[in-house]
């Protein structure tokens, strides 16, 4: 049986499912500035399509793309779904005329948002919803306490079988583990931004999956100079090298490279047949400049 390019990542548990480490976040499938349809919408499908083939099956996702946009395109690539397919869609935030992502965490936009997103994609019930918590990148420390609950509300009816929570604090995280269960977080996380590096390694020691965003956001010119450098020596891209960093940094980091183009999808599911060395490792984190992981991940 031959060995798909996603499945060279290794898997982690996702839920009640394994998934492959490498997914494919579907952001990037809507227009500019993540409104309206693509230039290409075969292109699109073709992508979604090719990942599949690739063998990813987790894909990340929210109806407030486009608004509805990719949620659409997703149903008109891959439905019926994969029975190993898993789609992660996030809830908290809508867009208005400006373009703008107000928060949208009330129990009743809550309850929209769920309902919307099952019905843009498909489905009886969405795999993983992740209450996505304001703040431009970076968490704001709040109560989520009522949102949350909104939502374990909705798993308790089969709306959803598992949450998880995005752009959140540990303080957040633990409030939200003391609601319901949750599977994952999703925060901003890469090589040079690694303020998350105790919360990877306390949920890899209990067994829950990390999705950083933004694998290349946040550079320096020194830093992404750096990192250019590596990759010339290794005849690769910043990309592959910042991917295949991420995927040597702990096993319970689930990675969601987003694109438009099928070669650089191919291109990014590269990296999980890449092997870093210990020296080529020690370089990279000195990009970071935040020394090494906790031993005890």
């Amino acid at each position: 049986m031959t060995t798909t390019t996603a499945e060279k990542s290794g898997s982690y548990r996702l839920g009640d499912r394994e998934v492959h480490r490498l997914g494919y976040g579907a952001m990037q499938l809507a227009g500019p500035h993540v409104m309206g349809p693509p230039a290409d919408r075969d292109a699109a499908i073709a992508v979604l399509r090719r990942a599949v083939e690739l063998g990813v099956d987790h894909i990340d996702t929210s109806d407030y793309y486009g608004p509805t946009v990719v949620n659409e395109l997703i149903r008109e690539a891959l439905h019926p779904y994969p029975d190993d397919l898993v789609i992660v869609t996030k809830v908290g935030a809508r867009r208005d005329a400006d373009g703008g992502w107000p928060e949208a965490l009330a129990p009743d936009d809550l309850r929209r948002a769920v309902q919307e997103n099952i019905d843009h994609l498909g489905v009886e019930a969405l795999d993983v919803v992740n209450l996505r918590m304001p703040g431009f990148a970076e968490p704001v420390q709040r109560s989520l306490a009522e949102p949350f609950e909104a939502l374990a509300a909705m798993q308790q009816e089969g709306l959803v079988r598992h949450l998880g929570v995005s752009n959140v604090t540990p303080q957040m995280f633990a409030e939200a583990q003391s609601i319901a269960p949750v599977v994952c977080v999703q925060n901003h996380y890469n090589l040079v931004h690694r303020a998350d590096d105790p919360m990877i390694d306390a949920l890899a020691r209990e067994g829950i999956a990390y999705t950083p965003f933004f694998p290349l956001g946040g550079f320096s010119p020194l830093q992404s100079a750096a990192l250019e450098t590596v990759a010339r020596r290794l005849e690769t891209t910043p990309m592959q090298v910042a991917l295949t960093w991420l995927l040597a940094r702990s096993p319970n980091l689930l990675l969601i490279p987003g694109t438009s183009s099928v070669a650089h999808l191919e291109e990014n599911l590269q990296a999980a047949a890449r092997v870093l060395g210990p020296e080529e490792l020690a370089e990279l984190d000195r990009i970071g400049g935040t020394g090494q992981p906790d031993p005890a991940g």
